[in-house]
């Protein structure tokens, strides 16, 4: 299975990290407000679909996506087409990602921006922060309870969104025990990589009101996202499409379909 590989290489370097803890806490402390990722899409999925367009050079299981992005003119051309926020990867080994595309990104653009990476220790929270991120990625299957309460309060104290990411109906029931209202369905199995195009819709209806929800992977074009606007959700997070795509802002605009 990727993500355990995936995992396993991450928390060994936090092993190794000798940085302190409080001393990163008052370094993202003073990095203040950002822009607000989970009010963006609220606000822009009254009337349409919102997309969280993703920066993303390649995949595990689909290996190089696109390996000549310019972040700056990607982000630009996702503003153009109609994105809400955007998603960076940041991890390099396994999705040719880099802290400099978070940053060549956001610095192009005014849309909020997601830390797309395996957060497993407070001090991913602190970098996400001091790096200029708008929100961070946790991944239930990924984590504890006790490692999801303590990751989200720090976000929260830190002023950072933060997406909690799900794979299945157990795990979406312990994404809201802990509070989570911005919570991701992410219809790709980590361990065949396959995906599963029912699965978004199914869980939606477990969801309250008051979360703001995100459908992941898989959507690959206007019916795919009519499906899941129609199942009740507020935005999409797509990166193989766009990433792929000859006219970026185009493919993107698509995606923004209106009812629901």
């Amino acid at each position: 299975m990727y993500l355990d590989k995936i995992l396993h290489e991450h928390r060994a370097r936090i092993e190794v990290d000798t940085r302190n803890l409080d001393a990163l806490i008052g370094k993202a402390t003073q990095c203040g407000f950002g822009r607000e990722f989970a009010e963006r899409i609220r606000t822009d999925s009254v009337d349409r679909l919102a997309v969280i367009a993703e920066i993303k050079r390649k995949s595990p299981s689909k290996g190089v996506l696109n390996s000549d992005i310019d972040p700056a003119e990607l982000a630009q051309s996702y503003e153009v087409g109609g994105a809400s926020c955007l998603s960076v990867l940041t991890d390099e080994a396994h999705f040719g990602g880099s802290v400099s595309d978070l940053q060549v990104a956001r610095s192009a653009v005014q849309l909020p921006v997601l830390r797309k990476d395996f957060t497993v220790s407070e001090k991913d929270i602190c970098d996400a922060k001091i790096m200029g991120a708008d929100c961070v990625l946790l991944i239930v299957a990924a984590l504890d309870r006790a490692e999801l309460v303590s990751f989200h309060q720090l976000a929260d104290e830190l002023m950072l969104d933060v997406l909690v990411e799900t794979h299945s109906e157990a795990e979406l029931e312990m994404a809201l025990t802990i509070g989570a209202t911005l919570v991701g369905v992410n219809q790709r199995d980590l361990t065949t990589f396959a995906v599963d195009h029912d699965r978004a819709v199914r869980m939606a209806e477990m969801m309250p009101p008051n979360v703001i929800r995100v459908a992941e992977s898989g959507v690959r074009d206007a019916q795919d996202a009519q499906r899941l606007r129609d199942a009740g959700y507020h935005a999409v997070l797509v990166g193989e499409s766009l990433v792929t795509a000859v006219d970026p802002a185009s493919a993107l605009g698509a995606l923004r379909v209106s009812g629901g």
